[in-house]
């Protein structure tokens, strides 16, 4: 044990050494393979950018093979696409598999983002969307300012989209998992395709296709009816994208995802309440589509079934304290309802109970109320306090 930890603490210092030397820039001396070994092992700990740690000989001659590795690729894809389309696919492939020798040949370079796009694109066209979804999302991972945002970006929607649709025609029915097609992922398609585009709007907020990735993982959401995770992409979309073109749907299917998410009437009236709110932003928000009938309908009808839930939560409260002989709270109940409700059809009943109520007394009488003075009410003792636990803080 005494000689692996000297061992150890040896290899330590020489590769300190060596790296001291070789970082002071002294041209004159020549370390051994093992000292540069040790150099390099040193500096992988120390720094994670490989790039910075090549010699301008390293990476000119890394730079050399990515190129060389481009060229075949790029001839590959041009010769792929000028092939039939029912035949290029293989083509595409191959072209993939060298775009991939170029961007490892010399990562994290410009010509690795080329490249990386380039191969995502290669299995775009050779129908493996899967593994061509995944290759824009390591392009938009490590280059996240790349000049090929925008086209990745819009592939990626593209295969969402078909992700969905292909859900919703029941296409893939019969197997729950994919097995065969590789234009698909194993299971859970239309959830892949929501993922994908929650992953566009995350990792370009303000790119041309964030709303549009952001409404169109709402209404898949909206479809599968989970109405709360369709509100949240709503939601987010009339906070964030204020000048899109989606703004008002949003707002139009915000009320709808609310109506639907609201539990009844023996829960919060949250949704309820914000509801109310969409429904007057929408008015306030939107003139020129309120002269429209259609939507001054929608809007009408939305706002009559608020009501109509606030009344019945209102009159339910009511009847549960009649009939527990608390009046008070009853005719406190039923006159709200009657104040900000009189239009539902709740308010005829309401009417009569609070007549009915009104000269009750509003608390019910306490049973076996003499026990109280035969057995008053006791006072609750103080704790003990010790001497010692007292001098011990002290």
């Amino acid at each position: 044990m005494q000689m692996n930890a000297r061992l150890t603490v040896a290899v330590v210092c020489i590769a300190a050494t060596s790296t001291t030397i070789f970082m002071s820039g002294c041209s004159s001396f020549k370390a051994p393979r093992w000292m540069r070994s040790a150099t390099s092992l040193t500096r992988n700990a120390l720094n994670d950018d490989e790039d910075l740690q090549l010699t301008p000989q390293e990476r000119a001659k890394r730079l050399a093979a990515s190129r060389e590795h481009f060229v075949i690729a790029d001839k590959a894809f041009r010769a792929a696409s000028a092939t039939p389309r029912d035949k290029s696919a293989p083509e595409f492939l191959k072209a993939a598999k060298q775009f991939d020798k170029a961007g490892k040949a010399h990562p994290r370079s410009a010509i690795a983002q080329d490249a990386q796009f380039m191969e995502a694109e290669s299995l775009f066209f050779a129908d493996h969307l899967t593994r061509a979804e995944k290759a824009y999302s390591t392009l938009q991972k490590e280059f996240p300012n790349s000049r090929h945002n925008d086209r990745a970006a819009a592939r990626q929607f593209a295969i969402a989209q078909y992700w969905i649709e292909t859900e919703i025609s029941g296409d893939n029915k019969i197997m729950p998992v994919n097995f065969v097609d590789r234009k698909r992922p194993w299971f859970d398609v239309d959830g892949h395709g929501i993922r994908v585009l929650d992953q566009i709007r995350f990792d370009d907020p303000t790119g041309k296709l964030a709303d549009d990735a952001t409404m169109a993982a709402a209404l898949e959401h909206f479809r599968q009816k989970h109405y709360v995770e369709a509100d949240e992409f709503l939601t987010d979309l009339r906070e964030t994208f204020t000048d899109s073109e989606h703004l008002f749907n949003a707002h139009m299917l915000g009320i709808r995802c609310k109506m639907e998410s609201y539990a009844g009437p023996k829960y919060s009236r949250l949704v309820l309440d914000e509801a109310s709110t969409l429904i007057q932003q929408t008015r306030n928000r939107f003139p020129d589509k309120m002269r429209e009938p259609e939507v001054r309908d929608v809007i009408a009808k939305a706002s009559a079934e608020v009501d109509f839930r606030k009344a019945e939560r209102l009159a339910i409260r009511a009847n549960y304290r009649e009939k527990r002989g608390e009046y008070g709270a009853a005719r406190q109940y039923y006159q709200e309802l009657l104040v900000d409700y009189d239009k539902t059809p709740f308010a005829e009943t309401a009417r009569t109970r609070l007549a009915a109520v009104e000269k009750l007394p509003a608390l019910p009488e306490k049973k076996l109320a003499f026990l109280t003075k035969v057995f008053p009410e006791g006072k609750r003792a103080k704790p003990l306090k010790t001497s010692e636990s007292t001098s011990f803080f002290r």
